[in-house]
């Protein structure tokens, strides 16, 4: 794996814990993206125990990623809050303070939530 590939990761890790849990389907999409990223063995059992704990953004090394992993990852980010059928109040307070954080711009962040959370729907329905 790529370090910004483990930054995507462990930054999703932090919203999936946005409601105080990391619940099973969360957890899957977390495996998902470690087989897409093609994770040795190793990546695995490190970014699972990573995941067992809570974090949070603070956590998260934002400087790491490009301005395209930035963009997919705040339209992840708002597919994971919608993956156990709900999106809380603090999900989406995370979700938008990870757009901030990211640097991204505030349109352009608008723009990617309300486009995320239409397809995160659509899926749902």
């Amino acid at each position: 794996m790529q370090d910004f590939q483990k930054t995507m990761v462990k930054s999703l890790v932090a919203v999936a814990w946005a409601d105080g849990r990391l619940d099973g389907s969360e957890t899957e999409v977390v495996e998902a993206l470690l087989d897409a990223f093609e994770a040795s063995d190793a990546e695995k059992a490190e970014l699972k125990a990573y995941a067992a704990t809570k974090r949070t953004l603070d956590d998260i090394p934002f400087s790491e990623l490009e301005p395209s992993d930035r963009d997919a990852l705040l339209q992840h980010a708002i597919l994971l809050t919608f993956i156990d059928g709900v999106q809380t109040p603090d999900e989406l307070k995370l979700v938008e303070e990870l757009g901030s954080r990211l640097g991204l711009d505030k349109d352009r962040r608008q723009m990617l939530i309300e486009m995320a959370t239409d397809r995160a729907k659509r899926f749902l329905g």
